[in-house]
């Protein structure tokens, strides 16, 4: 075997350690850690194995059995010298054994370096025949080997576990490429090269290295040999190992190699920065340091205080490197100003915003989606649906993790509970709820913020309320969506735009703090009470949720069990002191609130509280048990009388449904005829799309008049005057098109109205009846006037399906496609109470 004497070598990235078959003095540590540290000594030789010591070492026969070594982190490969420290007592009694015998050995890695006393099941099948060419003892009772690798191995099967493990095995040829294989030279060539390349460009590794590659003949022994010192762990060393193929092995070697030798040069490149910033940054503090001198000797007033202050702030943020480089731009800004002068305080404000606001902190989500059903049932009565719709967006939101999904509007009537879901939906996720009004706003920078450069400029809202929720995933309730107003300061609805588009709003852009905030992690609830005046654009971005109102029923059970108990604590009075019962509450809701909500219910209820307050506080008997009697008392006589059905005696009055801000209601048409030219007259405060409504049915009518048993002359005799009563009202919308015809036809032919029936859809020229909205809360209107029968457009009754049975007990629906139907089931055989004569 050719030596090379050289001096001691230390470790570095490429070369992990430096294989020696004599040392004057070493340095080993445990092979159970098998971190090898540097050798010492003063003649120290690195082996170097020529073609001729190769072939004498394939000639030799591997035995058939051989004692196995595992070693904890490292792989032995043909050709190659290593020194370990065996600190097991297994290890130290094999090495003692073949140190006496033959001195051969097998050595294999571990799957796993934590295994303390590996078996079968845990070492590598394929290995090294390795022979041991040194053995020293420790002081400490360790054992260090020096020791070559030979060739490789198969274990067939282990034969015996005890005192160390001994196994049968089987020598693993080796592929080699032909003698003249132009492709092979080439890779042996880049492997030397690249070898050399890294040999220079590590600080660590010393020239003489290199000189060592050059001197190695056998380009088996070079593969090994640099395989072996490559900073790959033991999974990749061993799958390097067990490779057959040694071209193949080679490709792979320079693979690494030049993997290596990229983190060499990336390593260098940063080094040498760090060494240039920190140039620089000791330039900057002179500078610094006189420019603080300066302004003390100005101002008479030190701001390291509050510069330092702020740059505690920033340590704890969570910024990425865009947002830190923003802001120590800005701190350095500011550390330049004079205290004395105004953009200092403006300066100041912008970074306090800066690292107050919640720059990727997010609270834990709770997707505990049966108690988010517990707490919407908690807090809200009925309104099933969108119980329902709610807790099938936070399963999306628990399946995907992501607030990718539509931001949610909850459409309906004042006082249902929509801005409270909200509140609850915060709760049942465990994140902070955050609400903003939108009602009357009517400036864009409310939304965006202001420029710094104007005196008194702040931050948009939307930034506002997250530095006020302190974290970057808040339930967000925009209230009164529908209420923004367009002025000459600017649309604020379009700047909802991005907030409110999950694909653009991860980067929002607010005028003050110049810098885009992830808004895509907030859960926006929108709330509003009319879609119409909501911008289409807008309207568009968001999930639409009908919230209707309630009915008597569930109005009564919210008073129980909510209205009534909140009043209570409130005003201090306890529930023995006070009781209204489930009837009295009915007649409150029926006689005093005519809403879709329940607020004007909790005033009324609030009222009854105060009673017994007032009578508790002045010490004197009162009812507590309230009664019919105490709630007249205490509300007054009723103020609002139930709708009713007024009877059929009189041609031309029709009942119809209607859709209100507060619900449903019935209204009549009245129609009339006095001797004239034929003119048609509406009033009743109608709108453009009804007084249409009432044209199209006398056109109708005209056109028709044949099939409806009417003499056409009549038309150009009498004036025709319809009615819409209570005129301080209101009124538009087609729905009251098939009323309306019907109250015609029976002006005209002076026939009974069927009892008890109402009806709702819109009508065309060709008499065909047309589909309307508002069904739940027309029907609900129905049911207070004690209606018996609805009609209307067959295409509804995909409405109808949606409502609760319980909604309908008590009702009769007559679908309809075209007007003869509708007057064939409204209108009866019999004439009106005295009839005129036409």
């Amino acid at each position: 075997m050719k030596t090379l004497k050289r001096p001691r070598v230390a470790s570095n990235d490429f070369v992990t350690e430096w294989r020696y078959n004599y040392m004057a003095r070493t340095k080993f540590t445990d092979i159970d850690s098998l971190s090898l540290q540097d050798f010492e000594g003063d003649a120290e030789l690195i082996p170097l194995m020529t073609p001729e010591d190769e072939d004498e070492i394939n000639r030799e026969e591997l035995p058939e059995t051989l004692p196995i070594l595992p070693l904890r982190n490292t792989v032995l490969f043909p050709g190659v010298v290593i020194p370990i420290t065996a600190g097991r007592d297994m290890s130290i009694e094999l090495i003692d054994q073949a140190n006496k015998g033959n001195k051969i050995i097998g050595v294999v890695s571990q799957k796993d370096e934590n295994v303390e006393n590996p078996g079968p099941d845990d070492i590598n099948s394929v290995g090294v025949v390795a022979r041991i060419l040194r053995v020293l003892k420790m002081p400490d009772g360790n054992v260090t080997v020096i020791i070559q690798g030979k060739k490789r191995f198969s274990i067939t099967e282990v034969v015996t576990e005890k005192p160390y493990l001994v196994a049968t095995v089987r020598e693993v040829p080796e592929a080699r490429p032909a003698e003249n294989s132009k492709e092979f030279g080439a890779i042996i060539d880049s492997i030397k090269e690249q070898a050399l390349k890294i040999i220079k460009e590590s600080p660590n590794i010393p020239s003489e290295a290199g000189f060592a590659i050059k001197n190695i003949e056998s380009n088996s022994f070079l593969i090994n040999f640099v395989s072996s010192n490559m900073s790959l762990d033991v999974e990749e060393k061993q799958k390097l190992l067990e490779i057959n193929d040694l071209q193949e092995r080679a490709m792979q070697t320079l693979r690494f190699m030049n993997t290596e030798m990229q983190k060499l040069e990336l390593r260098n490149d940063i080094q040498s920065r760090v060494h240039n910033d920190m140039s620089q940054q000791q330039r900057e503090y002179f500078l610094h340091q006189q420019m603080k001198t300066i302004q003390e000797e100005l101002g008479g007033v030190s701001q390291e205080d509050e510069l330092e202050e702020l740059r505690d702030k920033a340590k704890a943020k969570k910024w990425d490197e865009k947002v830190k480089k923003h802001f120590d731009k800005e701190l350095s800004k500011m550390q330049r100003m004079n205290p004395q002068v105004a953009e200092y305080s403006i300066q100041r404000n912008y970074l306090d915003l800066f690292v107050d606001l919640p720059w990727n902190q997010f609270s834990k989500d709770k997707f505990d989606l049966k108690r988010a059903q517990r707490i919407l049932d908690r807090d809200h009565y009925g309104l099933e649906d969108v119980k329902k719709r709610i807790v099938e967006y936070l399963a999306v939101l628990k399946l995907r993790n992501d607030m990718k999904s539509p931001i949610l509007c909850l459409y309906g009537p004042p006082g249902v509970g929509k801005t409270s879901l909200g509140k609850s939906v915060a709760e049942a996720l465990g994140r902070e709820y955050v609400r903003m009004s939108l009602g009357g706003l009517r400036d864009e920078a409310e939304i965006r913020g202001h420029r710094k450069t104007y005196i008194g400029a702040m931050p948009g809202r939307i930034i506002q309320n997250l530095k006020k929720a302190g974290t970057s995933n808040p339930v967000f309730v925009l209230d009164e969506i529908d209420k923004l107003n367009i002025s000459h300061q600017g649309d604020p609805s379009s700047a909802l735009l991005e907030v409110l588009d999950p694909e653009q709003n991860s980067d929002f852009h607010d005028n003050f703090l110049e810098m885009g905030f992830d808004l895509s992690k907030v859960m926006f609830i929108a709330t509003a009470n009319n879609l119409n005046t909501i911008q289409p654009a807008l309207r568009d971005r968001m999930e639409i949720i009908n919230v209707t109102g309630y009915t008597i029923e569930e109005k009564v059970e919210i008073g129980k069990r909510h209205l009534l108990p909140k009043q209570l604590e409130e005003h201090g009075v306890t529930k023995d002191q006070l009781k209204i019962s489930k009837p009295n509450l009915e007649r409150i809701v029926e006689g005093y609130t005519r809403e879709s909500g329940v607020r004007g219910l909790e005033k009324q209820i609030a009222k009854m509280v105060r009673y017994a307050a007032k009578n508790l506080a002045m010490e004197e008997d009162y009812v507590v048990k309230v009664t019919q009697k105490e709630v007249i008392d205490v509300l007054g006589a009723p103020k609002l009388e139930r709708d009713k059905y007024e009877n059929n005696e009189v041609a031309g009055v029709v009942t119809g449904l209607a859709w209100t801000q507060a619900g449903g209601d019935i209204l009549f048409i009245e129609s009339i005829l006095s001797k004239g030219k034929g003119n048609l007259n509406i009033t009743g405060n109608l709108g453009k799309v009804m007084k249409e409504s009432a044209t199209i049915a006398m056109e109708y009518i005209k056109s028709n008049a044949d099939e409806l048993n009417l003499d056409p002359n009549i038309f150009e005799k009498y004036n025709v005057h319809i009615h819409v009563p209570e005129g301080a009202t209101p009124k538009d919308g087609p729905s009251a098109g098939i009323t309306m015809l019907t109250s015609l036809v029976s002006l005209f032919t002076q026939r009974k109205v069927k009892k008890n029936i109402a009806m709702t859809g819109e009508i065309t020229l060709r008499g065909k009846v047309l589909p309307v909205g508002g069904i739940k809360e027309k029907i609900l209107a129905a049911k207070r006037a004690r209606i018996k029968e609805i009609m209307m457009c067959k295409e509804n009754e995909r409405d109808i399906k949606e409502i609760k049975p319980e909604y309908l007990k008590g009702l009769t629906f007559h679908y309809v496609n075209d007007m003869s139907e509708v007057l064939e089931l409204a209108l009866t055989r019999q004439k009106v109470k005295n009839p005129k004569k036409l």
